[in-house]
């Protein structure tokens, strides 16, 4: 299934709406450390391991397509 996801900096969360999902993360965005703190906190949230869940779209952008297989 793919999502739509925003990044937000400085915050601890994730907000699920119809069409997409906000997640804070509180890591920089320095050498992917942002984007393997979203990886992790969306399988935690969806119940599946971190390999499960692929970055499709946005690597360098707040505005990302994640594909999560269950």
């Amino acid at each position: 299934m793919r999502y739509r996801v925003e990044v937000k900096f400085h915050g601890d969360f994730i907000e699920v709406l119809e069409d997409r999902i906000i997640v804070g993360v509180k890591s920089k965005p320095i050498g992917g450390k942002a984007n393997r703190e979203l990886i992790r906190k969306l399988a935690k949230h969806f119940g599946v391991s971190t390999s499960q869940v692929r970055i499709v779209s946005g690597l360098r952008s707040r505005d990302k397509i994640v594909e999560i297989e269950r």
